[in-house]
């Protein structure tokens, strides 16, 4: 056993020497040096707002559940690094997040890049009142020079209070109406999907998200050029849906529910596990299981 932990320490030491001699290493999906001034710039912006939303979101779900249990996972493959933190809880009942660095193409809709952040929240209140949350933005870097930011920010269809969606609906009008863009595009793409037949990453509308539209869609094969107009309103809009968000989740949690309203609640959540199965493409066909079901899924899915 002594020789076995000289041995193990040997290694471990010569490692260490050898990573020394041959200077850092590189990895694809986070090469901050081969960035211009202006996408190490945004890169910089990006990685700051994510640590600090990531902050606020697990405070929040924390104060509001009165202490939550957490679980985590770390992942590498050959394709993507990936860092997943889970909070559980008797108001938030599973709020997941991803961090997910994106090294190498797994399919062709995929692109080669340079610099990649991929930043997820899936919440799954216990009240049947308020829709889960899916919230996602990215943004990534590629060698021809190019960049793109891209999201997906809205709720589900439960038993929804139309109070509810309205203060959702005004608190995302104002991030269109600041940033001079026009919502009913990227809110009709979250309600119904791409309707591009040739686009390589269309879903499966046979099984795909019921959205309650408050939000909007960012996706699609014509993705935001990375500028700072885009960056703006996207960060902007992220931060937006996920504090009025949280707001709703407060507002409800203490609010009687009935036998109908759970009815409502299990097929959501069913819908939901389907999307994730059957419709998604990043889903099953680029994100490894262990990792989008634990972060994603549902505490619970009836059939």
């Amino acid at each position: 056993m002594k020789g076995q932990r000289l041995t193990a320490a040997f290694v471990f030491i010569a490692g260490l020497i050898l990573a020394q001699l041959m200077g850092p290493q590189v990895q694809a999906g986070d090469d901050f040096d081969a960035l211009t001034p202006e996408q190490a710039a945004f890169a910089t912006r990006f990685s700051e707002f994510i640590e600090r939303i990531d902050t606020y979101y697990f405070d929040r779900i924390d104060q509001l559940n009165g202490g939550s249990e957490l679980q985590t996972l770390t992942d590498s493959t050959e394709y993507s690094d990936y860092d997943v933190k889970v909070a559980r809880g008797p108001v938030v009942e599973k709020a997941g997040r991803t961090i997910q660095i994106t090294k190498k193409p797994t399919r062709d809709f995929q692109r080669e890049n340079l610099w990649s952040r991929y930043f997820l929240f899936d919440v799954h209140p216990e009240t049947p009142l308020v829709g889960m949350l899916h919230a996602a933005i990215v943004m990534q870097i590629y060698p021809d020079g190019t960049g793109t930011i891209a999201g997906f920010l809205d709720t589900l269809r439960t038993a929804n209070q139309q109070e509810d969606l309205d203060y959702l609906t005004q608190a995302m009008d104002r991030v269109y109406e600041k940033h001079g863009v026009d919502a009913a595009p990227y809110r009709k793409l979250s309600r119904e999907g791409d309707n591009d037949e040739d686009d390589p990453a269309k879903e499966n509308k046979d099984y795909r998200r019921k959205t309650t539209s408050v939000g909007g869609s960012f996706y699609g094969r014509e993705r935001f050029a990375l500028n700072e107009e885009s960056f703006s309103f996207l960060l902007d809009a992220y931060e937006t849906m996920v504090v009025a968000y949280l707001d709703v989740v407060e507002r409800r949690k203490d609010t009687p529910y009935t036998e109908e309203d759970l009815a409502a609640q299990d097929a959501m959540r069913k819908n939901w596990a389907e999307d994730r199965l059957f419709s998604d493409p990043y889903t099953t066909g680029v994100t490894p299981y262990e990792i989008w079901s634990l972060m994603s899924l549902p505490p619970e899915v009836k059939f």
